[in-house]
């Protein structure tokens, strides 16, 4: 069985370059995704955007939660639920204009935080463009542009925590579904397996 690509980023400006360049067109033409490694983000700084993130659902979202969920009487489902996904997220827009401000239950320092992790995401998915561009033969920045809509780019960030579930045969959490978007970065959590 084949595993899923793994490009390092790290390998990209040396005598790798074709090769790298090369699991990168056969990720996209194949796959549809792969996981970067040696991307420019440091664990150190991924790890406090971790830490924050979950901290921010303990202290204002996971209440709010098992409301819903007591709400909608979930509890005790006899049926399968085919029509809710099992997630608890809210959405930082950065681009064209930014909403944080409007979230009021963010805390200085996770704003914060969201603003410098924005930015580290905006560059890397700029570098991710142009090297697909590169392999498309496109000039770069082309990609760029032409995300670039009548307003600018559309960027943000859907915050995501999926707990628990006490009824996992009758709720499959996620809805199929496709993403929207040019581009998709997904932080996973090494705590939970799969995407």
């Amino acid at each position: 069985m084949a595993t899923f690509p793994v490009i390092n980023l790290e390998k990209l400006n040396g005598e790798e370059r074709a090769t790298i360049m090369e699991q990168i067109k056969d990720a996209c033409e194949n796959w549809g995704f792969f996981e970067l490694l040696n991307h420019g983000i440091s664990h150190e700084f991924l790890d406090t955007v971790e830490r924050l993130t979950k901290d921010h659902y303990k202290k204002c979202m996971e209440q709010r939660f098992k409301e819903l969920v007591a709400s909608k009487a979930l509890e005790g489902l006899q049926a399968e639920v085919t029509d809710m996904d099992w997630e608890s997220t809210f959405f930082l827009r950065h681009l064209p204009e930014s909403n944080m401000a409007e979230i009021p239950d963010l805390a200085h320092e996770y704003r914060k935080v969201m603003k410098e992790f924005a930015l580290k995401l905006e560059k890397l998915a700029e570098e991710l463009l142009d090297l697909f561009c590169e392999n498309l033969g496109l000039e770069k920045g082309y990609l760029k542009k032409a995300f670039h809509g009548t307003r600018g780019p559309t960027f943000g960030t859907k915050v995501s925590k999926y707990p628990p579930c006490p009824k996992p045969d009758k709720i499959k959490g996620l809805r199929a579904h496709t993403d929207a978007g040019g581009i998709i970065l997904l932080f996973q959590d090494a705590q939970v397996s799969g995407l």
